[in-house]
């Protein structure tokens, strides 16, 4: 029997968060299911935004960089590698889009592994990863050795195994699938690459703030995220980058820029990189970009995220648990992995109307997101989401099936 939304709200021992954001009281919006392609504003940010611009940039100008701009990339990068990423100080930095970091990190990567040829990746990785990495085979004269991988499953062990070898430099995988949520053994894949000689980066968009991360332990060189969905930074809040310790005395980014540079300030000829993980820095940094998602790395510092995981998998069991009795009989069919497990923080569903009736969700307040062909994700975020909007959003899908 499905346990009463209102039961499982008043449990929740997470259920305070909820307050720290705005909008999650809005009547207009009664079930927002999209957090995992943008998250929603805290009211702290909003507070921190505004005293910066007030204080900080009207009140200090342009002293503001020698007090604690410049730093600023390494400071919050710190607190994300310590709240969210399993790792250690030095190794992470914020700034960027995902797209730009993640070309650095990839170029940085194939150059540890002079020689090499091949680059590893999946067929249902996201769009800009496959693209992105089909522009730097192409500019580099390597080869691309895909996974071909089941769309509501992700790539696993032995798909890995059977296409690395000798001529792998580089492994490019998203931890959690961006389209069915499959959330990849790491420690596993990091294992089989390094067997092979190869480096991995993780793209973790879809995993930092919804699942435990431990990138030391497991063994991952490489890895960049977002920052706006499940950190809350805002629309095109910069991503972040982290490249192991051992790595880095022999990282090279190909996108040079003076605040990379050793010594920055004194405009010297030529380019010698920084020390440590400032040289994966080109231009000046997203300082304002930077704000509000420290409020919520604050919160899963505060929290953990073996209680930001509980509530997430809770959500997802709840969603399924729905979706079997109100939406399956439906013709609805699940395309995440059932196992909590092995599922991330979201969950796909397929049906052929799917893509219609989105946009008619949307003008009743209910928002999920649309994944083509057939399918709707429910973005769970453990931090904003109540099981009331679960309900909401799923008895919304049914009445909308039924119209």
């Amino acid at each position: 029997m499905i346990r009463d939304w209102a039961e499982l709200d008043s449990s929740d021992p997470l259920r305070r968060y909820r307050d720290c954001f705005l909008g999650a009281d809005d009547s207009s919006v009664p079930a927002y299911l999209d957090g995992n392609s943008l998250g929603r504003p805290t009211k702290a940010g909003v507070e921190r935004v505004t005293t910066f611009m007030t204080q900080s940039w009207a009140g200090r100008l342009i002293r503001g960089w020698d007090e604690q701009w410049f730093d600023l990339p390494l400071t919050v990068g710190d607190a994300l590698a310590a709240a969210a990423l399993g790792a250690g100080p030095g190794q992470t930095t914020i700034g960027d889009s995902t797209t730009v970091l993640l070309y650095k990190l990839a170029r940085g990567g194939v150059a540890l592994r002079p020689g090499r040829t091949e680059i590893v990746l999946d067929r249902d990785n996201f769009p800009t990863d496959r693209y992105l990495l089909e522009s730097i085979a192409a500019e580099l004269n390597m080869s691309l050795r895909w996974i071909e991988t089941d769309r509501r499953e992700g790539v696993t062990p032995d798909q890995l195994s059977a296409v690395v070898g000798d001529r792998t430099a580089l492994v490019v995988l998203s931890h959690v699938a961006y389209r069915s949520g499959f959330l990849l053994d790491a420690a596993e894949a990091a294992r089989i690459t390094h067997a092979a000689g190869g480096v991995l980066l993780l793209d973790l968009s879809h995993s930092v703030g919804s699942v435990p991360l431990e990138l030391d332990s497991w063994g991952v060189d490489l890895a960049v995220g977002c920052t706006y969905k499940y950190l809350n930074g805002g629309p095109g809040s910069p991503a972040f980058a982290y490249v192991r310790a051992e790595h880095l005395a022999d990282f090279a980014q190909p996108i040079w820029g003076w605040m990379g540079r050793a010594d920055p300030f004194e405009m010297e000829q030529g380019y010698v990189a920084a020390q440590g993980i400032r040289r994966v820095i080109s231009g000046t940094p997203p300082v304002l970009g930077m704000i509000a998602m420290q409020d919520t790395i604050e919160m899963l510092a505060d929290v953990g995220m073996a209680a930001v995981r509980a509530k997430s998998v809770a959500l997802g069991e709840y969603a399924l648990d729905l979706i079997r009795e109100l939406l399956v009989p439906l013709g609805v069919e699940i395309a995440s992995p059932e196992d909590s497990s092995r599922r991330g923080g979201h969950v796909t569903i397929d049906h052929p109307d799917f893509e219609r009736i989105t946009a008619r969700l949307w003008e009743r307040g209910v928002i999920p997101d649309f994944r083509g062909p057939n399918g709707i994700r429910l973005g769970l975020s453990p931090l904003s989401t109540s099981f009331q909007e679960v309900h909401a959003g799923v008895s919304a899908i049914r009445d909308e099936l039924l119209a």
